[in-house]
């Protein structure tokens, strides 16, 4: 049976190895789960995927090998019809009412009587309490209120749910997927540079055992620096016109590069880098900082990542006086020159869809500029930029 579940993994496009089965039949062979889908589950997950980015694929393959042994997590998604789902009204009830409405009294026989209920229901019910529908106190279905019962759809109201129909926490880490603010920080903590400094106020277990042992036995503690993360990061971010659409992907980006880096610095542009950069878009024009003494400022060890869709008239990047705010009196070509002459590794971060690059001349420009280090805002395209980036 596992050998079936390897291949249905592969074929998943799960990167498993015969040496992560091994290790799955092992420790079955010490019970550490026994006769329980879900337990099974996770030691299966846990043992099989490696990187938390395979954990959707490796759901919809659970999913499909072991259909039918847990039916609730199981389901297709077409098996229940959305009108069934559709949320027209809520029901206010009183406390006097929620307490007489009786739970069916545990989740075995709440699957045993969704199942049922699959193969009798043939209509939408709204409001009613029995059958899968919205608005009532029947268990499954959402909008409405149980003490006890399944949600499939829709939004948590109450908190009551003993499970979630086809919940999958990690559906947004696949590899083609667009990035949320979780699966951003786990592709930025690969840029992470530990290093200690500042007073020692950590415990050094190691080196008090050692020392401890060295000193007959006598207790001799040994502190050390805390460790945190020494990676020094420069992001410039285009603001405005082409780049609205993209305005919630960046401020998840700009706020999981906040929590993951204690030395971050960033500075805005519209289109293109010129001479002015600003930190603070509601005076971008009376509050601006010079692009050559950021150019001073900042040490050799930053690393420098460009957020933006590159694209604009041509004019803009290649020619004087091409800016559509003010007159440049050199290209922006030049001044990205500068950036990447400075810093030696840049990388641009480009969140408009990766077929549409080849139709915009600027953005094939920019990307040659960069030795070709323009990458997607996909996990794998971050994934990607963040491994150069640590060379």
């Amino acid at each position: 049976m596992l050998l079936d579940f390897f291949y249905t993994l592969r074929k998943a496009e799960v990167p498993v190895t015969i040496k992560e089965l091994l290790v799955l039949l092992e420790a079955l062979q010490h019970k550490l789960a026994f006769a329980n889908l879900d337990d099974f589950y996770l030691l299966s997950r846990l043992c099989l995927v490696k990187d938390e980015k395979y954990f959707d694929r490796f759901d919809r393959a659970f999913g499909f090998y072991f259909k039918g042994l847990d039916d609730i997590a199981l389901f297709p998604n077409d098996q229940i019809p959305e009108d069934w789902l559709r949320s027209e009204f809520l029901k206010n009830l009183s406390d006097e009412e929620k307490a007489q409405i009786e739970a069916l009294g545990g989740l075995d026989k709440l699957l045993e009587t969704l199942n049922e209920r699959l193969k009798d229901q043939h209509e939408r019910h709204a409001g009613g309490n029995k059958w899968i529908g919205t608005g009532g106190t029947s268990p499954f279905g959402h909008s409405g209120y149980n003490p006890e019962g399944i949600r499939i759809g829709g939004q948590s109201q109450h908190k009551r749910a003993v499970k979630v129909w086809e919940k999958r926490e990690f559906k947004n880490l696949d590899d083609k997927v667009e990035l949320g603010t979780r699966n951003l920080k786990v592709a930025l903590r690969k840029l992470r540079q530990f290093a200690r400094t500042g007073s020692a106020d950590e415990l050094d277990l190691k080196g008090t055992i050692k020392s401890t042992a060295e000193n007959a036995g006598l207790l001799d503690i040994k502190m050390v620096p805390e460790r945190h993360n020494a990676a020094k990061v420069l992001l410039f971010l285009d603001i405005g016109g082409s780049m609205d659409p993209y305005i919630h992907l960046c401020e998840q980006l700009f706020s999981a590069a906040r929590s993951e880096f204690k030395h971050l610095e960033y500075y805005y542009f519209h289109n293109c880098i010129y001479e002015k950069l600003w930190k603070d878009n509601r005076r971008r024009f009376d509050n601006t900082a010079s692009t050559l003494d950021v150019l001073h400022t900042y040490s050799k060890d930053y690393r420098v990542i460009f957020i933006g869709d590159a694209a604009m008239s041509p004019y803009e990047l290649l020619s004087p006086y091409g800016s559509v705010e003010h007159m440049n009196e050199e290209t922006g070509q030049a001044w990205l020159q500068r950036i990447i002459d400075t810093w030696g590794k840049v990388i641009w971060l480009n969140p408009s869809d990766e077929s549409y690059w080849k139709y915009t001349q600027t953005t094939d420009a920019i990307k040659d500029q960069i030795g070709g280090h323009m990458y997607p805002l996909t996990v794998e395209g971050l994934e990607n930029a963040i491994k150069y980036l640590s060379k």
